[in-house]
């Protein structure tokens, strides 16, 4: 989902950029789809190429209705198992391919249609994708013994219905299709609508060049202009066997009661504490990288820090080294009702206020601003020293703001930060080197991703060990998905024959 740090962060841009010999300026026009064969249906004699929103409907994978998705995601389905496994391997190499060439023109478009997050890093996010696992993770297992042998294979579902976020849908349907199609399926996406139009212009280009090389059609679709009734329908469709949701918690509540399985990647508020063992430099860097990197919209990303009081000043004056800039009591208070909104009768201090959606996603300068400081424009991110109760520790609030917590033990680090996690299950991280201290964060928090010493995008693999998905399913239990999380698993045995001993 991002890079950990500055160093892997330039890498990762120069690489993408150096290959398509680009750079990563914001553009004032939509970014045209590709063009259409001079046989397309709609008579453009592939001369129209569509601006950011696709020109053709029903084509290339973009429809206007669920029904009518899912119905050519079936037909699609039904291609695919004909054509086999050579087939999968293609599309993944075909999407892989893809979305590094096409990362700075479509992280541009994502950029400028969601004006939210960082420009660089939506193209670097991109250039990510070939890091996500493909047909090779699916390997069958076997059983032979006395009485013969059996195999169990992961086999597809069918169509899957796929929900993807404004803060990163191009990325996040391009690993789904990765992961969705290695294992066999089609995959019908209904995407957040302010991030409708750049999603639409990938599938319809992944479905262009997945019919030229593979003879298949509309193997991932796309509602064009999603809705409420659209998901509604996407869900209730007989063809749709499986369900997949990356978004928040409404949306994740409505596909859990549609009554179909679903696998579901739901929100967090991802704590940090640091102890008096750890590197105050290496924790300071870290948590910068993994906070600031696309202006904290990973769900992922730290979001508040619980820090023992002894060493907190010298960390924050690490991070104030590294990047970091520190905001007062009166600038905090300002941001603050910025960037909340109460109930009557709550104070700037309360917390389960809502989040201002106009600044999700902002740069650091831009909430400077609003908390009365002019900053330069590449600021990283922003802390202040906060209570346990404020706002910006208690919601998942996705801005480059880091609150700071003093704690006066380990025990009051772990507990405040299980509190403050929500028991989202989701990511954790702790800067120690304590064994003990680790090993009773783990344990109290029960995350899907708990990193030590690094930053949070480590758990992805990014600095870390593992492997890369941009859908986390938390409230369900799959973790990071793969293509064995759309398998089902179908066992065939053969009853005192075929053994070789």
């Amino acid at each position: 989902m991002s890079a950990v740090n500055e160093t892997l962060i330039r890498d990762v841009v120069a690489e993408v950029l150096g290959r398509i010999g680009g750079a990563t300026t914001t553009i004032t026009q939509p970014v045209s789809a590709p063009a259409a064969p001079k046989n397309d249906s709609c008579g453009c004699g592939g001369k129209k190429a569509a601006s950011a929103a696709p020109a053709l409907r029903g084509k290339y994978g973009v429809f206007a209705t669920a029904d009518e998705a899912c119905a050519a995601a079936q037909e699609a389905f039904l291609q695919l198992q004909q054509k086999g496994m050579a087939a999968r391997r293609k599309i993944e190499e075909i999407v892989k391919a893809m979305a590094e060439k096409n990362a700075e023109p479509w992280g541009k478009i994502e950029f400028e249609e969601t004006k939210i997050g960082s420009l660089p890093h939506k193209v670097a996010k991109l250039g990510l994708i070939k890091l996500v696992p493909g047909v090779d993770w699916l390997r069958p297992d076997a059983h032979s013994g006395d009485h013969g042998i059996t195999l169990e294979e992961y086999t597809p579902f069918g169509v899957v219905g796929a929900i993807t976020p404004s803060t990163h849908s191009i990325p996040t349907l391009s690993g789904n299709i990765v992961n969705i199609c290695a294992a066999g399926n089609a995959v019908v996406f209904n995407a957040h609508p302010s991030a409708a139009k750049c999603a639409a212009v990938a599938v319809r280009a992944y479905n262009e060049a997945i019919y030229r090389e593979t003879g298949i059609e509309n193997i991932a679709c796309i509602i064009e202009k999603p809705t409420l009734d659209s998901f509604n329908a996407l869900c209730k469709n007989d063809n749709t066997r499986l369900l997949l949701v990356t978004g928040g918690p409404m949306v994740v509540k409505a596909a859990m009661q549609t009554g179909k399985r679903a696998i579901c990647a739901g929100p967090g508020n991802p704590p940090v504490f640091v102890d008096d063992t750890c590197c105050p430099t290496r924790a300071a860097k870290a948590i910068i990288s993994g906070a600031a990197f696309d202006n904290n919209l990973l769900c992922i990303g730290e979001k508040q820090v619980f820090v023992l009081d002894h060493v907190a000043d010298k960390l924050m004056q690490r991070m104030s080294e590294n990047g970091a800039v520190k905001l007062n009591s009166a600038q905090l208070e300002k941001l603050t009702k910025a960037a909340f909104t109460f109930k009557e009768g709550q104070g700037g201090g309360c917390a389960h206020a809502s989040v201002n959606k106009e600044l999700i996603g902002k740069d650091a300068s831009v909430l400077a601003q609003a908390a009365g400081v002019n900053l330069p424009a590449d600021t990283q991110l922003l802390f202040a020293e906060t209570d346990v109760n404020h706002p910006f520790v208690q919601e998942e609030q996705m801005m480059p703001m880091l609150p700071i917590v003093r704690v006066k033990s380990v025990e009051e680090g772990i507990a405040l930060s299980l509190q403050s996690e929500h028991n989202y299950k989701h990511t954790a991280v702790i800067h120690s080197h304590d064994v003990e201290n680790i090993t009773a964060m783990a344990r109290a928090l029960d995350t899907t991703l708990f990193v030590k010493n690094g930053p949070s995008p480590a758990g992805l693999g990014l600095g870390g060990e593992g492997y890369l998905s941009f859908s986390i399913a938390t409230p369900t239990g799959e973790g990071i998905t793969n293509p064995r999380t759309f398998t089902r698993v179908r066992r065939c045995v053969m009853v005192d024959n075929l053994r070789i001993y």
